[in-house]
This record gives structure tokens, sequence and C-alpha cells, in this order.
């Protein structure tokens, strides 16, 4: 019995390949085993395993995922006197776009709490708000170096605008 498993866990995909022969001799009958069938099998196996085992180097370990990762706040969240304690507010639900010399390239929307994760290639970006209609506040651009094999941290604050 040959028997492969193939599982995705945490974005890596794994291969199990499973043999096993069972042979079943008659004590009256002497059942000669047919091993170039039992070698043609496990080469079929085998040549299965090392294709699908081609295709990893394709996929993004999780460890090794390169782009941008961060919180993303406003500050003033309320109309009036700013003052030196007032606690800063997540930018939750906005959408932004992630720009190069060429144009955008990708966008991403800020979850309740502020957070993003967006995978990019390695290289210098400019990141600001998407479709913004009103000049008042600061809402980017905000620039940063994405280098390769890891996940680069912000943390930005954008300004309301409001006083």
């Amino acid at each position: 019995m040959i028997e492969i498993r193939i599982q995705k866990q945490s974005g890596a995909l794994s291969f199990h390949l499973i043999v096993s022969a069972f042979l079943i001799i008659d004590r009256y009958e002497a059942v000669s085993v047919n091993l170039p069938m039992q070698l043609r099998r496990f080469s079929i196996a085998l040549a299965v395993l090392i294709m699908c085992a081609g295709f990893l180097p394709g996929q993004t370990q999780s460890g090794s995922e390169t782009g941008i990762e961060g919180v993303i706040t406003i500050n003033p969240a309320r109309p009036g006197p700013v003052r030196a304690d007032s606690p800063v507010s997540p930018l939750a639900n906005t959408a932004f776009a992630v720009e190069t010399q060429k144009g955008e390239i990708a966008s991403f929307t800020t979850d309740n709490e502020g957070r993003f994760r967006v995978s990019l290639a390695p290289g210098h970006y400019k990141v600001s708000r998407k479709g913004r209609t009103s000049s008042i506040g600061r809402f980017g651009p905000f620039e940063v170096d994405v280098v390769a094999g890891q996940m680069t941290k912000v943390q930005w604050e954008c300004d309301s605008g409001m006083r």
C-alpha cells in the first residue's frame, strides 16, 4: 500500500509518504513475490513526491514573508484643544494605497484596531489614504523601505485636522 498525504499548515505545505508492503505467502503453494511490481509502485510514489516537492520553493513560509505590517492611529480624535495626555485612537476600517514611482501597486484596509498587514516585494514605497476627497488632515504619504525576507513593522499617526 502506498499513501501520500499533503497537508497545509500555517502557510507551508508538508508531504508525508507512507509505504507499506504486505506479503502473503501461502504455505501450501509458494507464491512468488513480484518484486518488479513492488519497485514500480514505489518509484511512481517517489516520482509524485518529488514533483510535489518542486512546488515547495514557490510557497511562502510563515517566517519569511516580505512586506509591511503595523498600526495606524489618528489624533486628535475630537475637536478642541489638544492635550498632551489625550489618548490616541486607532484609524479603523480605512483603505490605504501603496505606491511606487510607477503608481499604485497594492492596497489594504485597516481593521477595527487600526492594524494592517500587506505582502510586498523588497523596495521603497509610499503609503497614503485611498480615495481622499478632503484636504483637511494628513493621512500620508508615509514612506517605508521593505527589506527582503522580513515584515517591516511600522506605526504611523495620521492628523485629523481637527483643532
